[in-house]
């Protein structure tokens, strides 16, 4: 009897220890960054530089889609940024030396008009004064010479702004004009930019969905590539075992297909399990509970690795 119960206590124990191992096998795949790029507008595809499979370097280009009505936008951002530019060269030149002589000679005319008028004025007042003349001839002789007096002094107001120059206020207000054009255009062309899809990181093209001539919707991925960076292991840890691993910690990981293990670091590890709170579990049901964290693989001959492989994080290196 008291052996029957010490091999139960035995296997009581073992149970125990199968319940909460220390280390274990934590599965998973071999993942890289995977970047979705987007379409900027609803246009068709007019050219596509890649192909599927392709490695690219950063900034290249990869996809162009149709321009469409920003073309327009582009010409008119364009025309204002002209106008602007031609206006302020005008002003800071100043007025041409024609224009000067024009209003010059304008200004002499007028004021020998205005003398003529003023002659004639005196002669019919003193006619009418003889009673020669009616008062209207007066009349009218007077608003001749008013007239041309008025003709002189706007002659005269004219060709004193042409020698004075262009006041600093209005080569200002164009200055100004013209930053804002240029503003408005810039603007105009950075979202033209949008419309050439370019890699944002070295890495593989994965897919392009669309193909040539397709006008695919806005925001819809029309490439899809795999970023070159650190390859990196996506595993789940057991509940049980979620206080061995933290940030930094090192462990072994072995990929399918590959007869050798490869170094990695756990570099992230989720702090909320999956799918169910672990407030409304009983202490039993908490031991099925998961965290994701991904390993990243230090070895450089990793970085050949096909995507999706799966893998085994087999031990925790101390």
């Amino acid at each position: 009897m008291r052996g029957a119960v010490c091999i139960v206590g035995v296997l009581l124990i073992v149970a125990g220890c199968s319940r909460y191992p220390r280390t274990a096998e934590l599965l998973g795949t071999l993942e890289r960054e995977r970047l979705e790029l987007t379409a900027e507008a609803h246009e068709p595809i007019i050219a596509i530089d890649v192909h599927e499979g392709e490695q690219v370097a950063a900034g290249a280009r990869l996809l162009a889609l149709s321009l469409g009505g920003m073309q327009s936008r582009l010409d008119q951002a364009t025309a204002r940024v002209s106008a602007a530019q031609q206006r302020l060269s005008e002003l800071v030149k100043g007025p041409r030396a024609q224009q000067i002589i024009e209003a010059r000679a304008a200004s002499e005319a007028a004021r020998s008009s205005f003398t003529t008028e003023s002659n004639e004025f005196q002669r019919v007042q003193d006619m009418v004064q003889r009673n020669l003349l009616s008062h209207s001839a007066l009349d009218q002789a007077r608003a001749r010479r008013d007239t041309a007096s008025s003709s002189q002094r706007q002659a005269q107001a004219r060709l004193d702004l042409l020698l004075e120059g262009t006041r600093r206020e209005e080569v200002e207000q164009a200055a100004a004009a013209l930053k804002q054009a240029e503003a408005a255009l810039q603007e105009v062309r950075t979202s033209a930019e949008r419309y050439v899809v370019r890699a944002p990181r070295a890495g593989r093209i994965e897919a392009i969905p669309y193909k040539l001539g397709e006008p695919p919707p806005v925001a819809a991925p029309v490439i899809v590539m795999l970023a070159d960076a650190t390859t990196f292991a996506r595993v789940h840890v057991p509940q049980l075992l979620r206080g061995q691993f933290a940030a930094g910690t090192k462990v072994a990981v072995k990929v399918d297909g590959q007869p050798a293990t490869f170094a990695g670091v756990v570099r992230f590890i989720a702090s909320q399990a999956d799918f169910t709170p672990y407030y409304s579990l009983t202490e039993e049901d908490r031991t099925r509970l998961s965290y994701l964290a991904e390993i990243d693989l230090t070895d450089p001959s990793a970085e050949a690795l096909p995507t999706g492989v799966p893998v085994q994080v087999l031990q925790a290196q101390q």
